[in-house]
């Protein structure tokens, strides 16, 4: 009876785990929070359609072996994350139509790469695998003098130093296998 307890108690604590863990905004022009969105929950990301000073991330496909590698934008070996690893999809975003903000997400699992640029979110967007509707995808990424580091002595943590205009800033974080996540 023990062990069947125990199955159960470690199922649910698995469950609540999340794996997208937590964010703050630092510094910014405006009264923005950190928000975890939930992709089970439909809603449209993109174009100005959040425009707030709110500091986004949810989850995408998780636990997914990549049957080819990926090229990543930041990260990587040689900037690539080879076929056979094991990854988790995460999505970060900022819909501001013109505030500047500093701080950093947090995940459960340490950061692999970060696909920050049109390209390299087009490519990956196989890993999606949600209830989320993406708007205007081509006008995904970056903006010139936008930064994301990986902290050095904390490799789950992304630091994100941005500047929004019209659409915003959308990048895609790729980290180890979540042990949070179901599947």
């Amino acid at each position: 009876m023990f062990r069947l307890v125990s199955i159960f108690l470690l199922l649910g604590l698995s469950n609540a785990c999340a794996v997208v863990l937590d964010g703050k905004i630092l510094q910014q022009t405006g009264d923005g929070t950190f928000v975890i969105l939930d992709p089970n929950n439909s809603f449209s990301v993109g174009f100005d359609n959040f425009d707030n000073d709110n500091l986004y991330a949810f989850n995408e496909d998780q636990n997914i072996v990549l049957e080819a590698p990926i090229r990543v934008d930041l990260g990587g070996t040689d900037g690539f994350i080879p076929m056979g690893e094991v990854v988790a999809s995460h999505y970060v975003f900022f819909d501001s139509a013109a505030g500047i903000q500093r701080g950093f997400v947090e995940f459960d699992a340490p950061i692999l790469g970060v696909a920050a640029y049109q390209d390299t979110m087009a490519a990956t967007d196989f890993l999606a695998n949600n209830s989320v509707t993406y708007i205007s995808p081509q006008l995904r990424g970056l903006e010139q003098g936008d930064l994301i580091w990986i902290d050095s002595e904390i490799p789950n943590r992304l630091w994100v130093s941005w500047s929004a205009s019209s659409p915003g800033d959308y990048i895609r974080v790729f980290t180890r296998k979540s042990f949070g996540a179901i599947g």
